[in-house]
């Protein structure tokens, strides 16, 4: 018998200072049996870093076809995809040609190695943008899943603050270059 995914819900409000974006979101997340908690807060603040009309979570892990999140527009058009971890330059290349606006999300312990080994492969696709969160801050958003959360969150330059009910951190992004 196949694993069944876990569902949490989340309630979401967002301040996005960058963008003069301001929003309260409820979403509903799978984690994949396959995906780690570390990954799964990371596809959440990535939502909520390109947060806008008609974007969504994808079947990603569970269909090679799809990234973790998109946009689409109402006639089925990609205007934006996004990856959360560390896409092979294949797969990279692929969602240029699909998307005018593709961004990666790394950030495990292994996202330095993958960045350097990669780098002068995907550099030369134009539309493409990789951030990369640190590890260590990504374990800490991990403690506060719950199956039903509440989050404050607030982005400014390039930090994200998330309270929750009884907790708070700050995830640092840094862009790639």
């Amino acid at each position: 018998m196949a694993i069944k995914p876990i569902i949490y819900k989340l309630r979401i409000a967002i301040s996005d200072f960058n963008r003069d974006y301001y929003n309260s979101v409820n979403l509903t997340v799978a984690l994949h049996p396959s995906e780690t908690l570390e990954r799964m807060m990371v596809r959440i603040v990535a939502f909520c870093l390109n947060a806008q009309e008609n974007m969504t979570f994808t079947k990603g892990l569970s269909n090679i076809e799809e990234p973790d999140i998109w946009v689409k527009t109402l006639d089925d058009l990609i205007t934006l995809w996004i990856e959360v971890g560390e896409p092979a330059p294949d797969r990279i290349k692929k969602s240029s040609r699909l998307a005018p606006k593709v961004e990666v999300y790394s950030f495990n312990s292994k996202s330095d190695t993958w960045w350097h080994q990669s780098k002068n492969k995907v550099s030369q696709f134009k539309n493409v943008k990789f951030y990369q969160f640190d590890w260590q801050q990504v374990q800490v958003l991990a403690t506060f899943v719950g199956r039903t959360m509440d989050w404050s969150l607030s982005i400014s330059g390039d930090t994200v603050y998330i309270a929750a009910e009884s907790e708070e951190c700050e995830l640092v992004i840094k862009e790639l270059t």
